[in-house]
C-alpha cells in the first residue's frame, strides 16, 4: 500500500513537473511587448507624436517578428509602421514611428500587433489629440515626487510626514494625482545620498554609503521610512489607473556625471528593470543629478555628453522604447549650445526648470525658452516644461504658489509639448488624501487648479 502511494505521488509530481516545463517553454514561445507614447495622452494638434514598440525575446533561441503599428484599427489602410525583426535569444529590440498630429483632432488608438510562429500578440494605448495653436496643452500632465524631501530645509513643512506614509499612503497619492490628469510620475530618485559631483573622493575612496527607498541588493542602507517599498506601490496604482512613472535613476552625487557615476546608474537601472521592468505602468528612465543649464565648467561638459552617449544605449537595448529624461535649469544658456548639440541626440526628453526664476543679467525665461527649444528641435529631442508650483516662505521652506502663477506660466510658455510641475506631495493635495502633505494650502492649491481644469474644453 505504501510503495503504491509512494508511485502514485511520484506520478502527480512528475505530471506537475511536465506541466512546469510546458507553461515555461509556453511563455519563452510568447514575446513581452511594450507601447510607449511621447508624450503620453493628451497632446495637441502641433507636435509629432513619438510612437515607440518593444519586443522582448524571452526564449533561448533567436526568433523572428512581424511587428505592425496602427492608427484606430488594424485595417491594411491605417497601418503607419511595419517591420520584420530578428531579435536574438534574451535580447529585445524595438520600433519607432513618429506620427504628425495636425489634422488628427480627436480620440483614437494607437495599436501594436505583433505576430511570431503563428501567435498574434495586441497592445494599444489611448490617444487624444486636441485641437490647438499651440504644442502645448496648457494643462499639468504630471509631476515629481519625492519619497522625501532631499532638503529638510525646503521640506520642512511636510518631510516628517511624508517619513511616515504607508504603501497604502502612497497608493492614495497616485489617486489624487490621476483626480487632476497628473498621470506622468517621476519618482525624484530611488536612494537618498547627499553628496555633490566635487566630494566624489568620498564615494570612490570609501565606497556608496547612499540610502534606498527601495528593497535594493546592490547596497544595503535603507531610508528610514514606514512604507516597505513605496516605489512597487506608486507602480501597482498607476498600473491600476492607466498612469505612467519615471523612475529616477539617483542619488550618485548631485551634479555628478563622472564614469564612476556611470557605471553605478548602470547598475541602479538594470536592478530597477529587473523588479518593476513588468509594470504597465514603467514609463522611462529619470536622471536625478540635474545641474546648470550651462552644464558646467569644460570637463562637466565632456562627462555629460559621455554619460548619455553610454547610458541611454544601455537603457535602450534593456527597455526599447523607454524614455531618458533629464531636467536642467534654464540659466546661463549662452556658450554651452555647441555642449547641448552633442549630448541632446542621446536624451529622449529635456525638461528644464525655473524660468520664473531667471538670475539677474541673464536672459529672460521666453528667450531660454526659444533657445533651448532650437536646440532640442535640431537635435531630435522632446521638450516638456518642469513647471514650478512653489514659492519660498521666509525660512527658505517651500509653500504652495498661487494660482495665478501657475496659469501665467502654462499660456506663457507654450511651446513644449508637455508640463510636469515639481512637485506634487507637499504642494498640491486631494482634498479627501488620507495624509494631507502640506495642509490646507496644498489642498487649495489642488483645488484651485482643479477648477482651473474644469473650465477648459473638454
Amino acid at each position: 500500500m505504501k510503495r503504491s502511494l509512494t508511485i502514485l505521488l511520484l506520478l502527480v509530481s512528475l505530471l506537475f513537473l511536465n506541466n512546469g516545463a510546458r507553461a515555461k517553454q509556453l511563455h519563452e514561445a510568447e514575446p513581452r511587448i511594450g507601447l510607449t507614447l511621447i508624450p503620453p495622452s493628451p497632446v495637441t494638434t502641433q507636435i509629432r507624436e513619438d510612437i515607440r514598440g518593444g519586443v522582448w525575446n524571452h526564449s533561448k533561441v533567436s526568433r523572428k517578428y512581424e511587428v505592425a503599428i496602427y492608427l484606430d484599427s488594424e485595417k491594411p489602410g491605417d497601418v503607419l509602421k511595419s517591420e520584420n525583426l530578428t531579435i536574438p535569444a534574451k535580447s529585445a529590440a524595438g520600433v519607432r514611428y513618429i506620427m504628425p498630429t495636425e489634422g488628427k483632432a480627436g480620440h483614437h488608438r494607437i495599436i501594436m500587433v505583433v505576430k511570431s510562429d503563428g501567435k498574434v500578440r495586441r497592445i494599444e494605448q489611448n490617444l487624444s489629440i486636441i485641437n490647438s495653436k499651440f504644442r502645448s496643452t496648457e494643462r499639468i500632465g504630471g509631476a515629481w515626487v519625492g519619497i522625501t524631501h532631499w532638503s529638510e530645509k525646503e521640506g520642512r513643512h511636510w518631510n516628517a510626514q511624508i517619513k511616515k506614509m504607508t504603501d497604502a499612503d502612497w497608493r492614495g497619492l497616485v489617486r489624487g494625482m490621476h483626480g487632476v490628469g497628473m498621470n506622468v510620475i517621476v519618482i525624484q530618485q530611488v536612494f537618498e545620498n547627499q553628496v555633490y559631483d566635487y566630494e566624489d573622493s568620498i564615494i570612490t575612496q570609501h565606497g556608496y554609503k547612499g540610502l534606498a527607498y527601495y528593497p535594493s541588493k546592490l547596497y544595503p542602507g535603507r531610508m528610514k521610512i514606514t512604507a516597505k517599498d513605496p516605489i512597487g506601490a506608486i507602480l501597482t496604482e498607476a498600473d491600476k489607473l492607466g498612469m505612467h512613472v519615471f523612475l529616477g535613476v539617483g542619488m550618485y552625487a548631485w551634479f555628478d556625471y563622472s564614469h564612476a557615476s556611470l557605471v553605478w546608474h548602470e547598475k541602479v537601472a538594470k536592478e530597477l528593470w529587473n523588479l518593476y521592468g513588468y509594470h504597465p505602468s514603467f514609463y522611462g528612465w529619470y536622471i536625478s543629478e540635474e545641474g546648470d543649464g550651462s552644464l558646467g565648467d569644460s570637463t562637466h561638459r565632456s562627462q555629460m555628453v559621455r554619460f548619455f552617449k553610454a547610458f541611454t544605449p544601455y537603457v535602450h537595448r534593456m527597455a526599447p522604447g523607454k524614455p531618458v529624461m533629464l531636467a536642467t535649469n534654464c540659466w546661463h544658456l549662452l556658450g554651452a549650445q555647441s555642449t547641448y548639440l552633442k549630448m541632446l541626440p542621446n536624451v529622449d526628453i529635456l525638461c528644464p526648470f525655473a524660468f520664473a526664476r531667471m538670475p539677474k543679467g541673464d536672459e529672460t525665461g521666453a528667450q531660454a525658452a526659444a533657445l533651448l527649444g532650437r536646440l532640442c528641435k535640431e537635435s531630435g529631442t522632446h521638450m516638456w516644461l518642469d513647471m514650478e508650483v512653489f514659492v519660498f516662505d521666509k525660512e527658505g521652506g517651500l509653500i504652495p504658489r498661487p494660482i495665478s502663477g501657475v496659469m501665467s506660466d502654462m499660456h506663457k510658455y507654450t511651446n513644449f509639448e508637455e508640463i510636469l510641475c515639481y512637485q506634487y506631495p507637499g504642494l498640491l493635495t486631494a482634498p479627501n488624501a488620507a495624509v494631507k502633505l502640506g495642509g490646507g494650502p496644498a489642498v487649495k492649491l489642488y483645488l484651485d487648479y482643479q477648477k482651473y481644469l474644469n473650465s477648459l474644453p473638454k
